[in-house]
């Protein structure tokens, strides 16, 4: 126990949990060390988020001990959590917009006497300096960026005490810029003798920050290695547990033909504010488009635009069925079915995989359904066709189902990723427009999706792809289009555009017209 002590913020021994019949973490052992960044890698599903609820308090384990500082402890919420030193900041920011960011560090705490919000945000503004944070205190939420918001969440749980952070998949939605920033504040708190422990999927990522890192699999720990020690490659194999090859194939496009012609489209989001501004652009088949941009800069806006489910206030999205040299239709006035009953073979992979895209309670076979089910000539559905495309997908993407009417909210996010891709692919689209299809996959899952979109580029599909990871984006898409505060600031080539290129026409908008 004394080596625990001297050696280890945190042991986990034999922790082990389940919800009711899944065994989500299975006897893992872990060690969390001061001075240290570790990064927990596994792929979806392999428990890495159900491990760090338990540290901080969301989840209490069924089996197993947690040390802090080499004493046994039981961490029943997150106030336990942050008693012993133990915060963590979590993918989805959990703030008040219309309050300033020193109202939300100290919202919810009870201290003696009255609140001295002036106090507060001079502690506030003491906990930056020591790390080299960039927050005013007196900045409202909805005014910050998203790494603004970020620094917030860090410095909320610094300012309660915690030196044992946890980060789930810090950079998401950071440009490098902002990655680079963050990295900076990491090693800086690294150095103050804090344990840092990062969940990612970016394997470059955890080349560059960590100090070591741990493998989950199925639940189980694998085990850890030195970061200096190894590369992604091995890591990849020790996630998965055989060899997968980290290489994205990308084909030179042939015989680019124009499908979708976008000029001077306007669209504002729920809240009436212009969320995408006068973008003009052209999108062909036999490539793929990616666009990239910080969050909340109208990607969502564009796609949902062109399939029909926003409004446009103005502009136009003309639609190609042959090519340049045959009749267009206009799209702007359409709703989705509209789009259908016309002839435009147009597959959308919303953001919200339950939410827009699929039904979660409802089986692969009722979900192939949805794209069908109206062009049936009896009062009763078709559900032959529909259950050989389950079965079909199944095969083909390695989806991990108990059956094809199994409710696909059961399934992990991988799986009900595979199955919206493969509804929509199997409708045979010439364009497939795919928004966020990778994010919070595993790096397995990740490249299956690569591939597919490459292979419906390759069959002449217009294939648009919004993504958060530049690095991906320019190792798969052969253009890139730039949006900043909602304009088209540059279309580049995904060839020859280097990271740093893209992020800068993420942040800058440029006074000149993009091309």
């Amino acid at each position: 126990m004394i080596f625990l002590a001297i050696v280890n913020a945190v042991a986990m021994r034999g922790v082990t949990k389940t919800f009711g019949a899944v065994v989500a973490n299975h006897n893992v052992d872990l060690d969390i060390r001061r001075g240290e960044i570790l990064s927990l890698l596994g792929e979806n599903g392999s428990g890495k988020t159900t491990l760090m609820n338990m540290l901080s308090g969301i989840y209490y384990p069924d089996a197993g001990e947690i040390f802090v500082d080499g004493n046994p402890v039981s961490i029943r919420s997150p106030k336990d959590a942050f008693d012993l030193g133990i915060g963590m900041i979590h993918q989805h920011f959990k703030l008040v917009d219309v309050l300033t960011a020193t109202e939300n560090i100290v919202l919810g705490l009870r201290e003696k006497g009255r609140l001295n919000l002036k106090a507060a945000a001079d502690r506030i503004r003491a906990i930056c300096d020591q790390y080299g944070f960039a927050v005013d205190p007196d900045k409202k939420v909805y005014d910050m960026s998203v790494s603004e918001k970020q620094t917030v969440e860090i410095v909320k749980v610094l300012y309660r005490g915690a030196n044992i952070l946890i980060l789930d998949e810090p950079t998401a939605v950071l440009t490098p810029q902002e990655t680079t920033r963050l990295f900076a504040v990491l090693r800086n708190m690294k150095a103050a003798g804090n344990a840092i422990v990062i969940i990612t999927h970016k394997l470059h990522e955890v080349m560059e920050i960590s100090d070591r890192v741990a493998v989950l699999r199925k639940g189980e720990f694998i085990g850890d290695v030195v970061t200096a020690e190894t590369d992604p490659q091995k890591l990849t194999d020790m996630m998965v547990g055989r060899a997968v090859a980290l290489n994205i194939n990308r084909p030179e496009p042939k015989e680019r033909v124009r499908r979708l012609e976008i000029r001077n489209l306007t669209v504002r989001n729920v809240y009436g504010v212009k969320a995408l501004d006068d973008a003009s652009f052209d999108v062909y088949g036999g490539e793929i488009l990616g666009i990239a941009g910080i969050s909340g800069c109208g990607q969502k806006e564009l796609l949902e635009a062109i399939a029909g489910l926003q409004r446009v206030e103005t502009g136009s999205i003309r639609y190609y069925p042959d090519g340049d040299g045959g009749s267009a239709t206009e799209l702007v006035g359409m709703n989705p079915l509209d789009i259908q009953e016309a002839g435009v073979a147009l597959s959308f992979v919303p953001e919200d995989r339950l939410g827009m895209g699929l039904v979660g309670a409802m089986g692969m076979t009722d979900n192939m359904m949805l794209r069908s089910y109206r062009s049936g000539k009896s009062a009763f559905a078709n559900r032959r066709e529909p259950r050989k495309l389950a079965e079909h997908v199944i095969e083909q993407l390695e989806v991990v189902t108990p059956g094809v009417n199994t409710p696909v909210r059961r399934l992990s996010g991988g799986n009900v990723q595979k199955v919206l891709v493969g509804r929509e692919i199997a409708s045979s689209p010439k364009v497939l427009m795919t928004a966020y299809a990778v994010r919070g996959l595993d790096i397995n899952t990740s490249y299956t999706i690569y591939n597919l979109l490459t292979e419906q580029k390759m069959q002449g599909v217009a294939v648009v792809f919004v993504g958060e990871d530049l690095d991906v984006l320019l190792e798969l898409c052969d253009r890139i289009l730039v949006l900043c505060g909602g304009r088209v600031n540059g279309i580049v080539d995904g060839r020859t555009a280097t990271k740093e290129e893209v992020g800068l026409l993420m942040t800058n908008l440029r006074k000149e017209e993009a091309v």
